[in-house]
């Protein structure tokens, strides 16, 4: 069994979820909830590796957050570095 991370998101426009799979190209689907793109993303993912392993354009390295202070001084910021969250 192989695992995948999925990038998932909500449209603040239509309330829906997105995902996607980094460096699979294809890979990318939707839902109403999160039960509804489960399985539709996992559906796209099969179709997709019935051709065989993709090849990824790039490594999916993961997530990272940062921190952004803005100074007194317009255009003057701090940033400060999270941990990168791996899949």
């Amino acid at each position: 069994m192989r695992a995948y991370a999925a990038v998932i998101r909500r449209c603040p426009d239509t309330g829906l979820y997105i995902g996607h799979i980094p460096n699979i190209v294809g890979a990318h689907s939707q839902g109403d909830s999160l039960d509804e793109l489960n399985p539709n993303l996992a559906e796209v993912l099969a179709l997709i590796l019935e051709d065989g392993e993709p090849t990824p354009q790039a490594e999916f390295v993961g997530i990272q957050t940062f921190h952004l202070l803005e100074h007194d001084h317009p255009g003057s910021y701090t940033t400060a570095y999270g941990e990168v969250t791996r899949p």
